[in-house]
């Protein structure tokens, strides 16, 4: 008999990779799986295959790379049986890929998130047509039988892997194995068993093996491999390691594997159509009922003729199941009235307008359905509903209970590596301390690269630290970025006609009643697959809640059709950046924005809402818009078609479908060119594709008589879109949110501030900024009381309903349940002492301690002092414990000392996260060096340019993409919110105070115009040390 690991040369030149694992294998592979794809091409490759364990989640990435290049693809995966066994199972048609997407789902769904259990005779079930690599092990007379019975079961379709990785027993392994494969007449193949692209790899995978298993690298042992074989290796290397038999094997193999993810092909569900009419007759018809209730008085000719187009087209592109599945969704919430609203590129769509899944009229916005759906582009259209954050699973369970979960799944979502995971993951894995790891958690060192990281490294007795804080380095970059786990989109469905599984896997979500496929939305889009968003809107809720709250009092006011439209009160309210709490516009970018705009129509605050984009602002198109608004810079149009696009923004390109008509009118591009020419500037950054386009778009404008100067300049402005630029259609479906909510707050303070408090966690500011915003509006906030409040904020009628009573679900650690009870007892007569208390609503001591913390017993016990006395006391047994009790023998005999104003806050925020005594910063005025501050209340009063010193709490940190790095701080005292602009010098000076403080004060230069006023930070002190108890939580957005 021929060993195997004798050196072999040969003339062959090519070979099929079987058995390689990408980075969707998790912490296994380390490699994404189009670069193993165009490292193999590279490698001349015949073929590879992509075989993750128990998953094709990287399976579409390494298609759409393989398209590309001269090499197949085959898709399999690999798995591990209760049994021990390990199989590759390898789909050579669209039949087979079914069975194996099939069984992936069985494995994966009976087992919890991240886990899969698989046994042989799942294999031989499911298995029918799927070509089988066996990857034997144990070589023992157990692992013969199952040989035995595989090769009985899978005659003619299985082989016996080989594994050459120069492993020190490796000689007497293939040896064992090569006997067990003539014994049993199974044909040996070679197999890579790849994890990674290179060798230089190897550092990496020891990383993610210490991760995996919890360990650092210096612990892993034979856990690790023993060397960094396990790479795309060279063809030359191979054929030298391999015998011929066994590399043309892998051809053979490769060439019955004639399957691709082409072939899959989606249908939408059938369920939707109602009576005997087909799909589109149906959709028809109800475009044509939701018309006449959108025009009473009669369709438009107009609109009438776009419908007709859209109609059209959609049926030409068979998406009418599409529309109606959607419809049928929408419909299900308005009935439930469950308040929803499409948005995004589906508000340029009549259509969708006359079924009541947008709410952007046709005539307030211009319409671009090439936008939505494009002939030539021939892509799925893709709608997005946002419904109440509070009442979105009821919508999502409809579906599931319609649909069934074989044939509605929620999309995946990757999620990967961040700077500060990889850091932490990293650090443990190289064997840091802890202390360490945290200090460079919070950092920006890796960021930067700043050399203090090696004091950092040297200051902990590192050996060779030097060394170490550069692998460090290097591994950090190679881990962000990289997949960590998969979990569950925010709301993108995927409903099918067939069954989900035949055609991607699904595995368990987290949450439970929900299940997830193992592709992401990117999977989605390139196979063309239609994909429904079911979104979560918490100014939904608050909306919903306000409504219900005013036409309790005002029964004019039911429903959004009867707020009242261009309400100029409202609009001098946004004028004065008074928007705290309002949709979209409450940042601090938009509220600076606000003040300069001043939007008096609901088109200013379309225009409001899409300038504030990284597109507009990187396209230079911000000022110039500001300069014409105010009639300080001239208006010009090169043509009137140049005119009539953008006549309604003063000639500034804000929207995306503005780039589209310009492309389209002013260069000749087609409406399918124009929307690639979009898809171009969305991934500009990522792909060089938009250079393509620079000489179509100039050239074409030339030849229609239009100047170089003015096409260079349009060109730099589409450019900047690849920041981000908002579509009209969408902005406009914000903007609606906008005004009602703007309208809410401006006519009804506090149905709107009890609505959103109600609604929390949700938008920009904490509860307690909400509160002191709506104190500065004339309401009167109320404590949370065990005898007045509820679970929810109440609304009272006292002072024309601007009285809110303050609940219990701000109380941290107080169960629901337990305030549920304390309501229903408290309704039935008021308690009159803790022991009362704790009996009639049957609290637990954890409930009762939330409580007392939180102040919320006052009204029995006086004091927080007392309360928390009370409740250490144990249940009376003895009669005279129970005279104690309720004689207020304690508040008079205890001799509690009163604690003074600034515990009583701190603790307040420690209970409940805000206070409704002094702010804290009121408090330390009076001292140094807080007494020489300027109040928020101050800087638009100050001469601007003015050196100053402000102080406040850290309520919010921001570093938009597009500032260039520049971290915009919002520190909070007693008259409001100021803003302050840390430049990246300061930054690196004060990083540690930044990151950490929570209460600082900052030395700067004032910037006041137009209303605005910034501070741009010169130096900056940390006195989080006055306020030793707060522990603040600022909300961080980068």
């Amino acid at each position: 008999m021929r060993t195997l690991i004798t050196c072999f040369k040969m003339q062959i030149k090519h070979y099929a990779e079987l058995h390689c694992l990408s980075c969707f294998s998790f912490l296994r592979g380390v490699s994404q799986p189009a670069k193993l794809v165009k490292y193999a091409a590279k490698m001349g490759y015949t073929a590879i295959a992509i075989t993750d364990e128990c998953s094709l989640a990287g399976a579409v990435k390494a298609h759409i790379a393989a398209k590309s290049l001269d090499i197949k693809l085959i898709i399999g995966s690999e798995f591990k049986l209760d049994n021990g066994m390990k199989l590759i199972a390898l789909a050579p048609s669209k039949l087979a890929y079914s069975e194996l997407s099939s069984l992936i789902s069985l494995a994966r769904r009976r087992c919890p998130k991240g886990e899969y259990r698989i046994y042989l005779h799942d294999i031989i079930f499911y298995l029918k047509r799927c070509l089988i690599i066996w990857l034997p092990s144990q070589n023992n007379n157990l692992e013969y039988q199952y040989g035995h019975h595989l090769e009985r079961l899978f005659r003619d379709r299985i082989w016996l892997g080989i594994t050459r990785l120069l492993n020190n027993d490796e000689e007497k392994k293939i040896s064992a194995n090569q006997k067990l494969s003539y014994k049993l007449s199974i044909p040996m193949v070679a197999c890579g068993n790849v994890q990674m692209c290179h060798a230089k790899n190897k550092p990496l995978h020891d990383v993610f093996s210490a991760i995996r298993h919890n360990l650092s690298v210096e612990e892993l042992g034979t856990r690790r491999l023993s060397n960094a074989q396990n790479h795309l290796r060279n063809i030359d290397i191979l054929t030298s390691l391999y015998p011929e038999e066994l590399i043309s094997e892998t051809l053979h193999i490769a060439s019955l594997c004639k399957f691709s993810l082409d072939e899959l092909r989606y249908e939408a569900p059938k369920e939707t159509i109602s009576g005997t009419c087909d799909a589109n007759m149906y959709l028809r018809n109800l475009v044509n009922e939701g018309s006449i209730q959108r025009w009473p008085s009669g369709v438009p000719d107009k609109i009438q003729k776009q419908i007709n187009y859209e109609l059209e087209l959609i049926n030409e592109l068979k998406y009418e199941h599409y529309f109606l599945t959607v419809y049928d969704i929408v419909r299900f919430a308005r009935e439930k009235n469950i308040l929803c609203q499409g948005r995004g590129s589906a508000a340029n769509s009549v259509t969708c307008y006359c079924l009541f899944i947008t709410e952007v009229s046709p005539e307030e916005v211009c319409m671009l359905f090439e936008r939505f759906i494009s002939r030539e582009r021939n892509e799925p259209p893709d709608i997005d509903v946002d419904f109440e954050h509070e009442r979105r699973e009821e919508v999502i369970q409809y579906v599931y209970n319609k649909y069934g979960r074989t044939q509605a799944a929620l999309v995946a979502s990757i999620i990967t590596y961040r700077s500060r995971s990889a850091i932490r993951d990293v650090g443990k894995a190289l064997g840091l301390d802890s202390d360490l790891i945290q200090k460079l958690t919070l950092s920006n060192y890796c960021k930067d690269k700043d050399p203090a990281i090696f004091k950092k490294f040297s200051g902990k007795n590192i050996r060779n630290y030097k060394k170490k804080a550069f692998l460090f380095y290097d591994l950090v970059e190679q881990v962000i970025g990289l997949p960590r786990h998969l979990s569950q989109h925010v709301g993108g469905f995927i409903i099918t006609n067939n069954p989900i599984s035949t055609i991607v896997p699904i595995e368990n979500a987290n949450m439970p009643n929900r299940t997830v496929i193992q592709w992401d939305k990117e999977d989605i889009e390139s196979l063309g697959f239609l994909k429904i968003d079911l979104l979560s809107l918490g100014m939904l809720s608050a909306i919903k809640k306000s409504l219900q709250i005013i036409n309790s009092y005002y029964p004019k006011i039911k429903d959004i059709k009867d707020i009242p439209r261009e309400d100029p009160a409202t609009y001098k309210m946004m004028q004065k950046a008074d928007t705290i709490g309002v949709f979209q516009i409450e940042s601090r970018a938009q509220m600076s924005m606000l003040s300069r705009l001043k939007p008096s129509s609901f088109y200013d605050l379309v225009i409001e809402i899409a300038i504030i984009r990284p597109g507009p602002i990187q396209g230079n198109m911000v000022h110039p818009y500001l300069r014409r608004k105010k009639n300080l810079e001239k208006i010009t149009y090169p043509s009137d078609e140049i005119r009539s696009i953008l006549e309604r923004t003063l000639g500034v390109p804000i929207f995306q479908e503005q780039i589209i008509r310009l492309a389209m009118v002013a260069a000749g591009f087609t409406g399918g060119e124009a929307d690639r020419l979009r898809r171009a500037i969305t991934n500009w950054g990522k792909s060089n594709q938009l250079i393509i386009f620079e000489k179509k778009l100039i050239q074409g404008m030339l030849r229609r008589g239009y100047k170089r100067t003015f096409a260079e300049e349009l060109f730099e402005q589409i450019k900047g879109f690849g920041g981000y630029g908002f579509p009209e259609s969408h902005a406009a479906s914000f903007a609606i949110l906008s005004y009602i909510s703007a309208w809410l707050k401006c006519h009804h303070p506090g149905a709107f501030f009890t609505s959103l408090l109600n609604s929390q966690p949700m938008g920009f500011y904490s509860p307690s900024q909400l509160i002191q915003d709506a104190q500065r509006h004339g309401i009167d906030i109320l404590p949370i009381d065990v005898n007045q409040s509820q679970w929810s904020h109440q609304l009272l009628s006292k002072k024309q309903w601007k009285t809110i009573r303050l609940g219990f679900r701000l109380i941290k650690n107080l169960s629901h349940n337990g305030a549920v009870r304390i309501t229903k007892a408290s309704k039935e007569d008021i308690f009159i002492s803790t022991t009362d208390l704790r009996e009639r609503a049957q609290l637990d001591q954890k409930d009762m301690e939330a409580l007392a913390k939180a102040d919320a017993l006052k009204s029995i016990t006086g004091s927080r002092k007392n309360s928390i006395w009370e409740i250490l006391i144990p249940t009376p047994t003895h009669p005279l414990l129970e005279v104690i009790k309720n004689n207020n023998f304690l508040k008079s005999q205890t001799g509690i000392p009163s604690t003074n104003m600034m515990q009583e806050i701190l603790e307040d925020y420690q209970a409940t996260g805000l206070s409704l005594r002094s702010h804290p910063i009121k408090l330390l005025r009076k001292y140094a060096p807080f007494n020489k501050c300027k109040s928020n209340s101050e800087l638009n009063y100050l001469k601007n340019k003015r050196f100053i010193c402000t102080a406040g709490l850290v309520t919010c940190r921001q570093r938009p993409s597009t500032a260039s790095g520049v971290l915009f701080l919002t520190l909070e005292d007693e008259t409001g919110n100021s803003n302050v602009i840390v430049w990246p010098r300061i930054q690196k000076e004060f990083s540690h105070i930044l990151t950490r403080a929570y209460l600082i004060l900052v030395e700067g230069l004032l910037e006041s115009r137009e209303g605005v006023a910034n501070v741009i930070a010169t130096k900056i002190y940390d006195y989080s040390h006055a306020l030793q108890s707060l522990k603040l939580r600022s909300r961080d957005f980068h």
